[in-house]
């Protein structure tokens, strides 16, 4: 089945792209509210209304539906070919540490919602793109190397 295998790379893809950008959009978002005024003063109707609503379309209708695709048809291609290797186990430990990096840029896109965002955050935002790098280069190793432990 190479349409699935295409699938999954192109899910994979898209998902890694979006758990990169995210991450540091969140940054740079929660980097100018800190430079900028007291949360307690701004509104709803505020400059950067538009972009928290961005972020968390970006994460809703961008990276979770490509995670969930990722992740469905890798779980469909286990079924389909099946074989139980070591190198396998290990990929997928290192898949469920990038759902963590996941939902950590949801919590994030969260705190920038509530106007919660410190210059902590932008720390943060970007700390989860490098580790996400990091678990994502892991991955296309294991995937493309298969190495025999």
């Amino acid at each position: 089945m190479p349409w699935l295998k295409l699938f999954h790379v192109s899910a994979v893809i898209l998902w890694a792209g979006a758990l990169l950008y995210l991450p540091l959009a969140i940054a740079a978002s929660s980097g100018r509210r800190a430079a900028d005024s007291p949360a307690a003063l701004d509104v709803e109707g505020s400059a950067d209304a538009p972009e928290r609503r961005t972020l968390r379309g970006l994460f809703v209708g961008v990276a979770t539906p490509f995670a969930l695709l990722a992740i469905g048809s890798g779980t469909a291609l286990f079924l389909l070919y099946g074989p139980l290797a070591h190198w396998l186990i290990v990929k997928l430990g290192f898949v469920s540490l990038l759902v963590l990096g996941h939902a950590a840029c949801g919590m994030l896109v969260l705190r920038v919602e509530r106007q919660e965002a410190k210059a902590g955050t932008a720390f943060a935002g970007y700390a989860v793109a490098v580790v996400s790098l990091t678990w994502m280069a892991a991955i296309a190793w294991l995937a493309l190397q298969k190495p025999f432990f």
